[in-house]
């Protein structure tokens, strides 16, 4: 055997693995977290401990990473008639089933283990936030806007958050987690409208498809209502004119969103996708400035 080969076919391998669980594409990584971080930064009067943020951080990436893996499994049998899913690691057969659940479980199992020194209540959240990532890809089978459970699942570091820093969760968190929802139902029926022709070849049910001809519109109001429910909560907490700021450069962001995806052109509604980040960035920015300088 050639001394170089075995190394070479071991970094192909990783390389798989590391396209199988999204670290390639952070972007689901950063939809995670804002929402957690805005969440540390509001149960904490924006003074998190940092152990917690980094506790936070590292579970996001990784639970985000088996998430993507439990997705895959759940669809190896349909991904491969949606153009741009067909080549993933598991649909083309370069990985096996058994290794995206062998993944998705070590990668959960990990996650839990850090957050063991964290109290009961945010352990107790945790084992639904697992069965909630869990479930989310088979949602689509049936739930006519499975992006709203997709808010929920992405949403959950909120609760958690609030439970890590302060033992409760209060209901200023719940509405938080709410707003989740509808900022994960915009951003994802974006993400939907470049697969729409491929889901209802195929019968996968999506928010872009029940939405039909009003999708443009249904995105611009979740838009809307997250982050007048995020500008609601936050005021309640006491947040003011930095935080305002905040959400006054998040809704110019959603705003410039309507201009990509009006003319419903698959690149151009991936790329508003893809641009949420600076939205969630915007917000945590209100908040965090609103702490350090109100």
């Amino acid at each position: 055997m050639i001394p170089n080969e075995q190394p070479k076919h071991d970094m192909n391998k990783l390389a798989l693995y590391v396209r199988l669980v999204r670290l390639d594409k952070p972007i689901g990584i950063l939809l995670l977290l804002w929402p957690t971080l805005w969440a540390l930064w509001m149960a904490s009067g924006g003074r998190p401990d940092i152990g917690i943020v980094l506790i936070f951080t590292l579970g996001t990436v990784l639970m985000r990473s088996a998430g993507c893996a439990i997705n895959d499994y759940a669809d190896r049998d349909i991904d491969k008639f949606v153009k741009r899913t067909a080549e993933r690691p598991l649909t083309s057969g370069r990985l096996q089933s058994w290794e995206a659940l062998m993944v998705a479980g070590v990668l959960a199992l990990v996650s839990f283990v850090l957050i063991l020194p964290l109290n009961t209540l945010t352990k107790q959240l945790s084992i639904a936030a697992v069965i909630i990532a869990g479930s989310y890809p088979y949602f689509k089978r049936f739930f006519a806007i499975p992006q709203a459970y997709l808010g929920i699942a992405f949403g959950f570091g909120i609760p958690m958050g609030f439970a890590a820093v302060t033992g409760a969760v209060p209901a200023v968190a719940w509405w938080l987690l709410v707003a989740n929802v509808f900022w994960a139902v915009a951003y994802d029926t974006e993400y939907a409208m470049v697969d729409r022709d491929d889901d209802l070849k195929i019968g996968i049910r999506t928010s872009a498809i029940t939405f039909g001809r009003f999708d443009v519109a249904a995105v611009m109001l979740c838009y809307g209502a997250a982050l007048a429910i995020i500008l609601v909560s936050g005021w309640h907490l006491g947040l003011r004119y930095w935080f305002v700021g905040g959400i006054a450069v998040a809704a110019a962001i959603a705003l410039y969103h309507y201009t990509l995806i009006r003319g419903r052109d698959r690149m151009a509604c991936f790329a508003a996708f893809r641009h949420n980040n600076w939205l969630g960035a915007a917000v945590f920015a209100g908040v965090a400035l609103d702490y350090a300088l109100g």
